[in-house]
């Protein structure tokens, strides 16, 4: 082989040839001849994407997840309501990794780190140590209830699948009680459903619940009228979707208003009990009784967030986020890069952190594998720049809005806008074409198919 330069940058030493071929050393492992390891924890958007990359790629890596399954969470919504089941927007992490040979999958959880080793810390195999020369960590985000963590006890969040099956059994648990429950103000309280937050969690899910309602439940029942349910979107800014133009903002709501929701705006939650919501409007109390408390107002960075700032001396943002330099990585440690919900990424041009979705999870993990690759060629690694493709929001069937660069849209176009995409990320073909269909029959008969009620009812 002919040698064309030798390099190293502090991660790994190599010799390049120039007919492509790379021989790498490992510099930090202090064993020459084996190939640098990326560990990656979490299997999320940023994790999986960073690891398909690095797939047959001159490295080994281990991804480490504590579910044996990527979950496409922006469908979320759509399982708790009975649109489509689980299996639909799930794929197993080993299967879509199967035709990478360098890459294992660990069904296990991060609950420590030694950096002076360069080891993480599983909870299970007898808390076995994980040597890694690159660390990515990606581990995604849970419900936020912003200090009032009491408040889980009555309300139901939308962060996994466990959470989403959960909702759907209230959702539909509270239709079947209310058929047979006699007293009028009781029924209803069960056919109330207070949903709190108006981000586009809170208004998917307020839409699709009114859908579920007004349509796939009509004449399903003897004693009570499902178009008669009271849907209630309680967010405490002056509007919904906060960060879409006004216009669309407005748009979304007057859709809603016409489905049949509550809109209520500049309405603070002060405390939350059994089927009770207290807000305060206009600096007076307000008591709402609803059967379904549906949350929808915020998340938080992963646990392991803590972890890490308490061994590297960090100070997390409100939301628990790691703050990192300009290329995702802990300051003075750019063998750790930090990816998606649980990175406080400032570095943009407004100096605002960037949102937690999954489009900025998927491009810090496409940037976290070429950052691996770059350093394995030797070549400098540019900053991390976040390419904003827009912003989609589904209203209800047949409604969406989307503000994508220039274009502000709504309606049945920005409804196919938003469908597509979301078929586009889906991971798995045989997912890709479920939902598809699903959708296509959703369409046209306004019918949800897996209005399933599982685990305890709710006379148990």
């Amino acid at each position: 082989m002919l040698v064309s330069r030798i390099f190293e940058n502090g991660y790994f030493r190599g010799i390049s040839g120039d007919n492509g071929t790379v021989q790498v050393d490992c510099v930090m492992s202090g064993q020459p001849g084996k190939r640098p390891h990326v560990v990656i924890v979490g299997g999320g958007f940023g994790g999986l994407y960073a690891a398909k990359m690095l797939g047959n790629q001159p490295v080994d890596v281990t991804l480490i997840d504590k579910r044996n399954f990527h979950l496409f969470q922006p469908l979320l919504y759509q399982v708790a309501t009975g649109s489509l089941s689980p299996g639909d927007i799930s794929a197993p992490l080993r299967d879509v990794l199967r035709n990478f040979q360098n890459i294992r999958v660990l069904l296990d959880e991060m609950v420590d780190i030694v950096p002076e080793q360069k080891q993480i810390k599983l909870k299970h195999r007898n808390e076995q140590l994980i040597s890694y020369d690159l660390l990515i960590l990606a581990t995604g985000s849970a419900t936020h209830y912003f200090g009032h963590d009491q408040w889980a006890t009555h309300t139901h969040g939308l962060k996994t699948v466990e959470e989403a099956l959960d909702m759907r059994r209230q959702i539909l648990s509270v239709f079947e009680e209310a058929e047979t429950e006699p007293d009028p103000e009781r029924r209803e309280t069960l056919m109330t459903f207070a949903i709190i937050g108006g981000g586009p969690t809170g208004v998917e899910l307020a839409g699709a619940i009114a859908q579920l309602a007004h349509y796939s439940l009509d004449r399903n029942f003897r004693n009570i009228n499902p178009k008669k349910t009271r849907i209630l979107l309680i967010e405490g800014g002056p509007r919904l979707l906060a960060v879409y133009p006004e216009e669309l903002s407005a748009s979304a709501e007057r859709t809603l208003v016409n489905m049949g929701v509550e809109v209520r705006t500049k309405a603070l939650v002060t405390e939350i009990g059994e089927n009770c919501i207290t807000l305060k409007v206009n600096d007076k109390p307000e008591f709402i009784r609803a059967g379904s408390i549906l949350w929808a107002a915020g998340v938080k960075a992963s646990s392991i967030g803590r972890v890490v700032a308490d061994r590297f001396g960090l100070e997390l943002d409100r939301s628990g986020r790691i703050p990192v330099e300009a290329d995702c990585s802990i300051a003075g440690h750019p063998e750790i890069l930090v990816l998606g919900d649980l990175a406080n990424f400032s570095h943009t041009p407004d100096g605002k952190p960037l949102p937690g979705v999954a489009p900025v999870a998927i491009q810090q993990g496409k940037y976290a594998a070429k950052t691996v690759l770059k350093r394995l060629r030797g070549e400098p690694v540019p900053p991390f720049k976040y390419f904003n493709k827009g912003n989609l929001a589904v209203i209800g069937l047949r409604e969406a809005v989307a503000d994508i660069w220039k274009l502000r849209l709504s309606g049945l176009i920005a409804w196919f806008i938003w469908a597509f995409v979301h078929i586009r990320y889906l991971i798995g073909f045989d997912n890709k074409l479920i939902v598809m269909l699903q959708w296509f029959w959703t369409y046209f008969t306004r019918q949800h198919g897996a209005r399933l009620i599982t685990g305890p009812g709710f006379y148990d």
